[in-house]
């Protein structure tokens, strides 16, 4: 076992050596995992119990882990992207509770000031460097708020998003 893993272990080196002798590690997410396998693990922003006449915004976060094994281009990057929810519009989400509804939002930065989104509409992608060679683990924090004074019937409202990972 040992041996097979030295020769596997020398040929995974030489094809990397020659990789990076013609410069054939891509920098294009598309082609940052080589020869690999990524999981993706994602925490839900729970806002808890919302008071609508607190003059204060509701704010959470959330976070999404990546996890790859296998020959992993060190040049290459992650974009992870959100969904715009059931509202359609990522630049105007709402969580319903059958037909009433309650806006949020969800960011990239920590001031909560760039929408996360596909790219589109003024949104924006997170992106991150790979940083390993044969392992990646890397857990990214998004920001979510839940505007002050909105006025909606209790219950529990939820909306979903599709988190989509391209490496």
């Amino acid at each position: 076992m040992t041996l097979n893993f030295a020769r596997n272990f020398h040929l995974i080196a030489a094809l990397l050596v020659s990789a990076l002798a013609f410069g054939i590690v891509a920098p294009s997410p598309a082609y940052a995992c080589t020869l690999c396998s990524c999981s993706t693990t994602a925490s839900g922003a729970s806002f808890g119990t919302y008071d609508p006449t607190s003059p204060a915004p509701k704010d959470t976060s959330g976070t999404v882990t990546i996890n790859c094994t296998g020959l992993i281009a060190l040049f290459g990057s992650v974009d992870i992207s959100a969904s715009a929810g059931s509202s359609g519009n990522a630049a105007q989400r709402t969580m319903r509770q059958g037909i009433n509804t309650l806006n949020y939002n969800l960011y990239v930065n920590p001031a909560r000031s760039i929408v996360f989104g596909n790219g589109a509409g003024g949104t924006q992608r997170i992106s991150t460097s790979l940083n390993g060679l044969l392992f990646f683990s890397q857990s990214t924090f998004f920001y979510a708020r839940l505007p002050a004074n909105q006025w909606a019937r209790a219950g529990n409202y939820s909306d979903t998003i599709v988190i989509t990972v391209a490496y």
